[in-house]
């Protein structure tokens, strides 16, 4: 409140059950925050979870406020029962903040060097890796099974209730035509891209044919976490021949996505506190943290012995 009266802003509440209170603010959980295109609709718990969150948000802001052009409205007039909006033209955050006189020249510079040097194709391609690694971390709520509902039930054939009953005294028969027929409508879930989890496959049924390669192959993911098995099998193909058929990619994909599941993938924004070179390209490539539990956050190496030249990146 001291805020608002020295600012000379208005203070409001919002009331309860009326989301246009803050339509303002509220508008940006839709385009942003839960948009199926950023996180989605569905629910994360835990510190894993929050941490994910948080570094797919650190690549997110960069490319909304930087690359994202929105509308703003001028103003509003009724015309009866319609309304006419005036908006001004399409412009990014940051143009919109440079068109202002409410920042200094030596931010000025630095706002316009960052634009300059970020890559909107590869910040793009980023923040995609970082959704499909936060997207397995959704909680799905499963009913509690009880034994009724576990018990095997059995129906028995009833003879009596195939007969039509008798028509009773002084009532109207009922035609066919004249019952409403109930229609059951399947249900839709809002976000398409995430499924229940299935059920954790513990068992094997062959040897695992990566088993001698698995340590060269966490080199690799943990140098470019963003690589797609379907990469790391043609990198196997070429270092050793005849040994790595195409059919084993679904194996891969499997042991890759496992792998995936034990670290988080962080974007590494500390180049913003530094000294930004011309024609620097940023940002940084995706690192790869190991989970390691709750409170882990031990890096994985990235030696230059582990970065494979001439390997093509997803």
């Amino acid at each position: 409140m001291a805020y608002c009266e020295r600012g000379h802003l208005t203070f409001t509440r919002g009331r309860a059950y009326r989301k246009n209170d803050q339509c303002y603010v509220e508008q940006k959980n839709g385009a942003i925050v839960r948009h199926a295109q950023r996180v989605g609709y569905d629910r994360y718990e835990g510190e894993r979870a929050y941490r994910q969150l948080s570094e797919l948000y650190r690549a997110l802001r960069l490319y909304v406020n930087f690359f994202q052009p929105s509308m703003k409205l001028l103003s509003k007039q009724r015309d009866q029962g319609k309304m006419h909006r005036k908006y001004a033209p399409a412009q990014t955050p940051l143009r919109r903040l440079l068109a202002t006189d409410v920042v200094g020249a030596e931010t000025r510079t630095r706002l316009e060097t960052i634009c300059q040097s970020l890559d909107p194709v590869g910040l793009l391609h980023q923040i995609a890796t970082l959704q499909d690694a936060l997207w397995p971390l959704a909680v799905f709520e499963l009913a509690a099974a009880t034994p009724e509902a576990d018990a095997p039930s059995s129906t028995r054939f009833d003879v009596e209730a195939c007969r039509s009953p008798a028509p009773a005294a002084n009532v109207p028969e009922v035609s066919k035509e004249t019952i409403p027929l109930v229609s059951v409508e399947r249900l839709k879930r809002k976000y398409h891209r995430t499924r229940k989890p299935a059920e954790p496959r513990w068992w094997r049924t062959r040897v695992d044919p990566f088993e001698a390669v698995w340590e060269e192959l966490c080199l690799w993911l943990a140098a470019h976490p963003e690589r797609t098995p379907k990469a790391a099998l043609l990198e196997l193909q070429s270092r050793y021949p005849g040994q790595f058929p195409d059919a084993q990619l679904r194996t891969l994909q499997r042991r890759v996505q496992a792998w995936r599941g034990q670290v988080i993938l962080t974007f590494d924004d500390q180049w913003l506190h530094e000294d930004i070179l011309a024609g620097q390209t940023c940002p940084r490539p995706l690192q790869a943290v190991d989970d390691g539990g709750a409170n882990s956050s031990r890096a994985v190496p990235m030696a230059d012995s582990a970065r494979v030249p001439g390997t093509a990146m997803a």
